[in-house]
């Protein structure tokens, strides 16, 4: 079987629909002599005559009427479908697929999803809500979202919020049974509500710094989960202490519903970052999302 170009099959179906070498030149942009040479080339690269040429016209053999009834509709969709793919460049659509732990889908996510898929309604996001250090290419992920400390070199990172900063925080029905802890090390004597991490099983560790020093503790309590929010909720019953983002015990801190310690030990970490391939290509409906998602001071 010869190789067949699909550019002079297309120029094919376009002379035989007109009858005319002039004609279709016309509709195609294309000089009567170079459809003439192109057509004469797919005759004998198939070994059957498709024209039957005259001085006044031209039109399809019997081999050539048949090649056409079968060719035009498959060109015919092939035209459709890059069409609907132009029409989607122009017009987001697909899916997309997020990584993020829960305190950022919850707080950061969340809001700018329902932006994007409420003005867009061909854009679906799934959003996957996991603590674990994932290959968001190996997952057939777009992107991932986590702490600027923990984003690979090799990947873009588009910064979505501002620094993250931790707060240690109890009840004061728990501080009126034990005494607050002055410094990181005098956690050890306290129940701590921790946070399984699944990558490697092992525990969040409560981090801190101070005075240039940086110290990592790892905290031990008779509650381990593997959500913030239940996390959350144990603290609030006056079960241990919590190792919590600072924006999600705020309004519990102001109203005196938690009481704050270690405080001046609670640096300002590096925020949240969505991160993705250098080499993956935008659709129009990813860029919409990062522009969703980006922090703006």
């Amino acid at each position: 079987m010869p190789r067949l170009n699909l550019n002079d099959l297309a120029l094919f179906v376009a002379v035989a629909r007109a009858r005319s070498f002039t004609k279709a030149g016309a509709q195609l942009g294309v000089s009567q002599s170079a459809l003439s040479h192109a057509m004469r080339g797919l005759e004998e690269r198939l070994g059957v005559r498709l024209l039957a040429r005259s001085t006044r016209s031209v039109s399809p053999t019997e081999a050539g009427e048949r090649l056409l009834r079968s060719l035009a509709p498959r060109l015919e969709e092939i035209e459709m479908e890059v069409a609907s793919i132009v029409i989607s460049r122009d017009q987001p659509s697909g899916t997309i697929r997020l990584s993020a732990p829960e305190h950022a889908a919850r707080t950061i996510v969340y809001a700018a999803v329902a932006r994007v898929v409420s003005e867009y309604p061909d854009i679906c996001v799934e959003v996957s809500v996991d603590h674990a250090l994932i290959d968001i290419v190996a997952d057939r992920f777009d992107a991932g979202i986590r702490l600027g400390d923990q984003v690979a070199s090799d990947m873009i990172a588009v910064p979505i919020a501002p620094g993250l900063r931790m707060a240690v925080v109890g009840t004061r029905s728990y501080f009126a049974a034990h005494p607050e802890p002055q410094t990181p090390s005098d956690l050890a004597r306290h129940n701590c509500i921790t946070l399984r991490l699944p990558t490697y099983g092992n525990l969040l560790p409560w981090e801190f710094q101070k005075g240039g020093k940086e110290v990592s503790i790892s905290a031990e309590g008779q509650l381990i989960f593997n959500t913030n929010s239940l996390g959350l909720q144990a603290v609030m019953g006056g079960l241990g202490l919590g190792y919590c983002p600072e924006d999600e015990v705020e309004e519990e801190i102001v109203t005196g519903r938690l009481i704050r310690v270690l405080e001046d030990w609670c640096p300002i970490w590096p925020g949240y970052h969505l991160y993705y391939p250098s080499r993956r290509q935008q659709t129009p409906a990813f860029a919409l999302l990062i522009d969703a998602l980006r922090y703006r001071k």
